[in-house]
């Protein structure tokens, strides 16, 4: 179909320095969570639209969704700060939040992206470190 977007490796950028501490699906899980100290930043793994900034369900804690395309969104929960409102478009790489423990049990960020509403893999969609 002309003009559909492809997954491709690279697309997104890490949202965050640390190691992967949690793959996708273990313990349930819908994302990936990387390792991170309270205050480390966390940044926009693509451009797009905030839809979302503030407390997120149970287990989520300080939650940000960031809508790419019509069928895409990433996902960053756990963050201490929350430095983006919803309607707000970010860039790749733009600081939107500082990680934290909220709704954890210790300092991380889950890192979830969905397409069509489902969670895919993060680790197959971000460039390899």
């Amino acid at each position: 179909m002309p003009g559909a977007r492809t997954e491709v490796p690279g697309e997104f950028a890490w949202p965050a320095k640390g190691k992967v501490i949690q793959g996708f699906g273990e313990a349930r899980s819908t994302g990936i969570a990387i390792a991170a100290a309270p205050g480390d930043p966390v940044s926009a793994a693509a451009d797009g639209k905030v839809i979302f900034s503030g407390q997120g369900p149970r287990g989520y804690g300080n939650l940000i969704i960031v809508k790419h395309d019509a069928d895409t969104l990433s996902v960053y929960a756990h963050s201490r700060t929350l430095l983006v409102k919803e309607g707000q478009s970010v860039r790749k790489g733009q600081k939107i939040a500082e990680a934290g423990d909220s709704g954890a049990d210790k300092p991380k960020l889950l890192f979830e992206i969905r397409k069509g509403g489902k969670p895919v893999d993060p680790l197959k969609l971000l460039p390899s470190k």
